[in-house]
C-alpha cells in the first residue's frame, strides 16, 4: 500500500511541477492548496488499487494513472491553444465540438507540446518497470493498509478543508482568488491542475463574500469627488448651451473630444438638465419579489448605485438602422491604410476610442460576444449559453423589436455551436447560420442561409455578407448583428482557407509567416465591409445606418513574439495585449475622439445611449463611453484600469497615469469596485434578475414614458 501511495502521489507532483513549467515557467505555485489537494487523489487512487484481486488492481493503477497522464496532457494542450484551461464545464458543453471544429489546431497544439507531452508520460514508464522488477506487487491491501488509505485520503480532505476556511477568516489573499473570485488561468498558475479542477467541481461548498453595497463615490477618495465637481465657467455655458439643443440633436459636425478627465467635470444644474439615464423602477415591489439573499443583496446594491448621465450625445442615431459585428480575433494590427483601407477608414473616423481594450475571457468568443451583447462580465464559462433560460429585455434587438424594427443574427460557421441556436433568438434575434453543425435539417434548415464556400475553414465574411444582406436591405429599419469567422486561427497559408485566398497581398510584408496570415485573412473582413457599405449605399440606407465592430478577443492564437512583431512593442506580461480598435460610425458624422479608457463592456450602455432607447445604467456594468461616468476597464483576473492607474493583478503592479499620486485607500477602493461589478454580473446571470425588474416597471416603460 506504501509503495502504491507513493507512485500515485509522486506522479501527481511531477506532473503538476511540470504542467507550471511547461505553461507558466520558473514562477512561484501556492503550496498550501497544491500539497492536500494532490494529497485526497493519491489517497482515493491508494483505496481503488487494493480492494480487488492482483490483477484487477493491476488494471485500476494503470487507469488512474493513464487518466492522469491525459488529463495533464490535455491541460497543456488546451492552454496552447486558448489561452485557458480546460475546465469540466468545456468537456460537457463543448468538447465534442470543439474536437470537430479545432482538429487542426488540436493536432498543432501536440506537436507544439510534444516534448513536455514526453516528460508527462515518464511515470507511466516508470509503473511498468516498478510492475517489471516486482518492486510495486498489486496485493489486496490488509486491513491496516486500508485504514492507511483511508487515512491519508481523509488528512487531504481535512488539510484542503483547514486551508480553505483558515484563508476564509484570516481573509488571506489565496482564498480570494480560490473562491471568491476564481479565475481559472490563475488558480491553475498558483494552486496547480488536482486544486483548480476539485474547485472547479466543489467551489459552491465554499463560502463566499458579498456586496459592499455603496456607490462609486463613495468609494474614492474625497479629493476625487471634489475634482468632479469642480468646473470653469465657460464649461458650464459650454455644457448648457448643448443641453438647450438636446431635443434636436444630430449626428456630431466637427472634430472633438470626449476626454477622461472633461467627463468628470459637469455641473450638477447641466446634469439636472440632461436627466439621468433610470428607468421608473418600483424599487419597494422588487424589494417585496427578492426571494433569496442574492435577489434581495442586487435590489440593495443597484438602488445605491449612482446612475450615469444623459449627455449631447444621447439620442443621436434615433430612428437609425444598426450593423453591429463581433469580428473574430480582430485586433488593431490588422489594420493597414493600404492592405485594409476600409478598416482604416472606420477605425480612424466616426467614434474613435483611442484606450480602448477588449479583455480575454475564460470561453474566448463565445464570452466575448456575451460581454459584447449584455454589457455585462461573464461568469467563469459559458455565460451566453446559459443566458438563453433567462429573460433578456435589455438586449439592443429587444429594443429595436419594440419599435417594430427587424432584428437578424448571422454567423458564418455552425447553427450549433456554443448553442447560438438558443441563446440569440432569446435575445431577440432572427438567427442564422451557414451549416446545420449538429442540429436536423427537418427541424432547423430555415435556420440556415446558402453561402458559397461555406464548408472553407475559416469561411468568408465577403460570402457571408453576398448571402445575409438582401434578407434585411428593403425593410424599412432594421438592426443586424454579424458573428464574423474570416479572422480565426491557426494563422499559416496551409490550413487558413482566407489567409491562403489573400496571401498575394501581403508576401511583401516584412513578417512572419503567422503574422502575414494574420493580416491576410483580415483581408476578407475588410472587403465584407467594403461590400457591406457599398449594398447600403446603393440601397439608399447608407446615411440612416450605424455600423458598430468589436472584437470577442484578441488573437491569442498567435506566438507572442510574432503578435509584438506586428506591434512593434513588448505586450507579454502587460495590459496592452488587449488594447483594441473600436469601429462606431455613421457616414454622415464626422470625428469624435474618446480619450478615457473605455472596454467591450462599455459598448451596450454605450449604444443604448446613442440610439435614444430608454435603460437603466445602474443594470449594466459597464457604462456609456460617451457619459461622465468614471473610467473603469476591468480584465478576466480583475486587473484593471482607471484615470489614475492601471493595475495589473498578476504582479501587484501599480502603474500611475497621471502626475496625481493615489495612495493604497485609492486602490483598495477601486478594488472593491472591480469586485462590485464581477458579483453583480454573476448574480444578474445567475437568477435571471432581469425578470424581477421587469415586473417592477410600467407597461409603457420601453417608449421613455413616466
Amino acid at each position: 500500500m506504501k509503495k502504491t501511495f507513493i507512485l500515485l502521489w509522486g506522479s501527481l507532483l511531477y506532473m503538476e511541477f511540470v504542467y507550471h513549467f511547461a505553461c507558466f515557467g520558473l514562477v512561484k505555485c501556492n503550496l498550501l492548496l497544491m500539497v492536500p489537494a494532490t494529497l485526497i487523489w493519491a489517497g482515493f487512487g491508494t483505496m481503488l488499487t487494493g480492494f480487488v484481486r492482483k490483477k484487477a488492481n493491476k488494471m485500476i493503477l494503470w487507469i488512474l494513472q493513464t487518466f492522469t497522464f491525459l488529463l495533464f496532457s490535455g491541460q497543456i494542450v488546451y492552454l496552447t491553444i486558448f489561452k485557458q484551461p480546460l475546465l469540466f464545464a468545456a468537456v460537457q458543453n463543448a468538447g465534442q465540438m470543439a474536437l470537430i471544429n479545432y482538429w487542426r489546431e488540436t493536432l498543432s497544439g501536440i506537436l507544439s507540446a510534444g516534448g513536455y507531452l514526453l516528460l508527462l508520460a515518464l511515470p507511466l514508464i516508470l509503473t511498468g518497470v516498478l510492475l517489471r522488477v516486482k518492486w510495486l506487487v498489486m496485493n489486496s491491501h490488509s486491513l491496516k493498509g486500508r485504514l492507511a488509505s483511508i487515512f491519508a485520503f481523509s488528512s487531504g480532505i481535512l488539510g484542503l478543508v483547514g486551508v480553505l476556511f483558515g484563508g476564509y477568516f484570516l481573509n488571506a489573499d489565496y482564498y480570494d482568488e480560490y473562491r471568491e473570485f476564481y479565475d481559472p488561468l490563475a488558480s491553475m498558475e498558483k494552486f496547480g491542475v488536482v486544486a483548480s479542477l476539485q474547485r472547479d467541481l466543489a467551489g459552491g461548498m465554499i463560502p463566499r463574500d458579498d456586496f459592499v453595497v455603496e456607490s462609486w463615490t463613495d468609494t474614492i477618495e474625497t479629493e476625487a469627488v471634489e475634482e468632479i465637481n469642480t468646473v470653469e465657467d465657460s464649461e458650464k455655458n459650454a455644457l448648457l448651451e448643448n443641453a438647450d439643443n438636446m431635443d434636436s440633436m444630430k449626428p456630431k459636425i466637427g472634430k472633438s473630444t470626449v476626454s477622461g478627465n472633461d467627463v468628470m467635470k459637469e455641473e450638477s444644474s447641466v446634469k439636472e438638465e440632461y436627466g439621468e439615464h433610470v428607468l421608473p423602477i418600483d424599487f419597494e415591489k422588487l424589494s417585496a419579489l427578492s426571494d433569496t439573499k442574492d435577489v434581495q443583496k442586487l435590489t440593495e446594491y443597484i438602488r445605491n448605485l449612482e446612475p450615469t448621465e444623459k449627455n449631447e450625445y444621447t439620442g443621436m442615431f434615433e430612428g437609425y438602422n444598426l450593423i453591429y459585428l463581433t469580428a473574430e480575433g480582430f485586433c488593431s494590427y490588422a489594420v493597414d491604410e493600404t492592405l485594409t483601407p476600409t478598416l482604416y477608414k472606420l477605425t480612424n473616423s466616426g467614434f474613435v476610442a483611442k484606450n480602448y481594450y477588449v479583455p480575454l475571457w475564460q470561453t474566448s468568443t463565445s464570452d466575448g460576444e456575451y460581454v459584447n451583447l449584455t454589457g455585462l462580465i461573464p461568469d467563469q464559462q459559458f455565460s451566453m449559453k446559459r443566458s438563453a433560460v433567462n429573460e433578456q429585455p435589455f438586449s439592443l434587438a429587444s429594443y429595436f423589436n419594440r419599435e417594430g424594427a427587424s432584428s437578424y443574427a448571422f454567423h458564418n460557421n455552425t447553427l450549433s455551436y456554443y448553442e447560438r441556436h438558443l441563446s440569440h433568438p432569446n435575445l431577440g434575434y432572427i438567427f442564422k447560420a451557414s451549416k446545420l453543425g449538429g442540429l436536423t435539417s427537418q427541424e432547423w434548415g430555415d435556420s440556415i442561409f446558402a453561402m458559397e464556400d461555406a464548408d472553407d475553414w475559416p469561411s468568408s465574411d465577403l460570402n457571408m455578407m453576398k448571402a445575409t444582406i438582401p434578407e434585411f436591405i428593403h425593410d424599412d429599419r432594421f438592426h443586424v448583428y454579424y458573428m464574423t469567422v474570416s479572422g480565426h486561427m491557426n494563422y499559416n497559408f496551409t490550413g487558413n482557407q482566407m489567409s491562403r485566398k489573400n496571401k498575394a497581398a501581403v508576401n511583401n510584408l516584412p513578417y512572419s509567416e503567422e503574422g502575414k496570415a494574420y493580416i491576410a485573412c483580415n483581408i476578407e473582413l475588410d472587403k465584407a465591409l467594403e461590400y457591406l457599405i457599398e449594398e447600403l449605399d446603393k440601397a439608399g440606407k447608407l446615411e440612416k445606418t450605424v455600423l458598430c465592430l468589436s472584437t470577442d478577443h484578441y488573437p491569442y492564437g498567435m506566438d507572442v513574439e510574432n503578435l509584438e512583431e506586428l506591434a512593434g512593442r513588448p505586450l507579454e506580461g502587460t495590459l496592452d495585449i488587449y488594447r483594441n480598435s473600436l469601429i462606431l460610425w455613421n457616414s454622415e458624422m464626422e470625428t469624435v475622439e474618446i480619450d478615457k479608457a473605455c472596454s467591450a463592456l462599455d459598448l451596450m450602455p454605450t449604444l443604448l445611449n446613442l440610439f435614444g432607447f430608454p435603460y437603466d445604467s445602474r443594470l449594466f456594468a459597464g457604462h456609456d463611453m460617451l457619459s461622465d461616468a468614471p473610467p473603469m476597464v476591468v480584465f478576466s483576473d480583475r486587473s484593471f484600469i482607471t484615470d489614475k492607474i492601471s493595475y495589473y493583478k498578476k504582479d501587484r503592479t501599480v502603474t500611475q497615469l497621471t502626475e496625481e499620486a493615489t495612495d493604497e485607500t485609492y486602490l483598495d477602493a477601486m478594488k472593491t469596485i472591480v469586485k462590485n461589478m464581477n458579483r453583480f454580473s454573476s448574480r444578474v446571470l445567475n437568477n435571471n434578475y432581469y425578470s424581477y425588474i421587469t415586473r417592477c416597471l410600467p407597461e409603457n416603460w420601453h417608449t421613455g414614458a413616466d
